[in-house]
């Protein structure tokens, strides 16, 4: 392994439109997670863990607030003279093609020539949406003992997801994807996708170039690339049987949270040996005032508790007023829970204030589903149903 040239590609330049209000106005990536961290953290700091020295993150959508939060690729030892962290934002290219992307195939194909030029043997696509701990080194052995053309990293998923949003393998006793659908309405099976990929880098330049010179449809890698892969053989898959969750969507986002209060839970975040690294800012520690009950919740620093909270993850600088109740939510930094609110299975975005207005909507939302997730915005509250119908 030592003697490859590795580049990891993280795909960063979606817009999130399944995360509905919160990422009206910020990028997928930097969506707070876990009370302190980002999605995109965990990308980057496996790429740390994992010894992976070179990474570009390929972005598009709000690039402003990714590029404060990559703060140059310092949290996770990227900022480098030669190497390290590289970042690659939408450009016009000499015929006069504008650079934004229309698929994840699509962003590889746009920076192709760059890749080229920097000549890794492989290559690690990421995408920024997952919360998961992997050892990209492991994958990268089974990739050279295989002489595989592509290794995909599959997981089978809980019972409660879907595979219809992912793409769905199916392999032999070796190992090898000996089928691949993308997104099928009716899955064959629970085995999936992680959307972590290593590609012989040649091949990958190679196969993109044809399917591109053919005017196939190469927006997504699902649609072209990965059949053809999987259709010359060479295809195969590494399980990985560890925690792994795909949070692109509301209820995805909001089952996460969930999972991390479960003292039995899989995946945690006080590893001491792959610590989940992130550019943070320094705050005072939470207060948690002589009026406030708390159970079962994680309290970023910040915070300033004066109501009721139990079961819900709070983000840094939160306040919950005396009065307000908080239960089984995620509340994201900066926000405010005024008194009288009270709030079940909400999502609370960056900086929004739950005045009494935003209350009385909560309230007939609540009791139109009283199932549904409420993402309560700065300029409106919607249910998981109306944003992910």
């Amino acid at each position: 392994m030592n003697k490859q040239k590795i580049l990891a590609l993280i795909l960063a330049g979606g817009k999130g439109s399944r995360l509905g209000l919160l990422t009206e106005n910020k990028a997928k990536p930097v969506m707070p997670f876990g009370g302190f961290y980002r999605l995109i953290d965990f990308a980057l700091s496996n790429c740390l863990h994992s010894q992976i020295s070179d990474v570009w993150v390929i972005e598009q959508y709000e690039s402003h607030s990714l590029n404060e939060h990559l703060a140059n690729g310092r949290p996770w030892d990227l900022d480098r003279t030669y190497g390290g962290l590289q970042i690659l934002p939408p450009f016009q290219s000499e015929s006069g093609e504008d650079g934004f992307a229309e698929g994840n195939a699509d962003a590889i194909v746009r920076h192709l020539k760059f890749i080229a030029d920097f000549n890794p043997d492989l290559l690690i696509i990421l995408s920024a949406d997952h919360v998961y701990k992997l050892d990209f080194r492991e994958v990268i052995e089974t990739h050279l003992l295989k002489k595989s053309s592509v290794t995909m990293v599959t997981t089978r998923l809980p019972k409660h997801e879907s595979a219809s949003r992912f793409g769905v393998v199916e392999t032999d006793k070796n190992g090898r994807i000996t089928n691949f659908e993308y997104k099928p309405d009716k899955p064959k099976n629970d085995l999936i996708t992680t959307e972590i990929f290593v590609y012989d880098a040649k091949i990958l330049i190679e196969t993109l170039n044809k399917l591109n010179a053919g005017k196939k449809s190469v927006k997504d890698y699902g649609n072209e690339l990965l059949p053809f892969l999987v259709e010359s053989g060479r295809a195969f898959e590494h399980r990985h049987t560890g925690y792994w969750r795909d949070v692109g969507t509301i209820t995805g986002f909001w089952r996460a949270h969930m999972e991390l209060l479960d003292e039995k839970a899989k995946f945690v975040f006080d590893d001491a040996g792959w610590q989940i690294l992130t550019l943070a800012e320094q705050r005072v520690p939470a207060f948690v005032y002589s009026s406030a009950v708390v159970k079962n919740s994680l309290i970023s620093l910040g915070c300033k508790i004066k109501g009721s909270v139990e079961h819900s993850v709070l983000s840094a600088n939160v306040l919950i007023e005396s009065g307000a109740t908080v239960r089984d939510s995620i509340i994201l930094p900066s926000a405010v829970v005024e008194s009288g609110a009270k709030l079940e299975k909400t999502i609370v975005d960056s900086g929004v204030k739950v005045t009494k207005k935003k209350i009385k909507i909560i309230e007939e939302l609540r009791r139109a589903d009283k199932n549904a997730i409420i993402v309560v915005g700065k300029y409106k509250v919607q249910s998981s149903a109306e944003i992910e119908d």
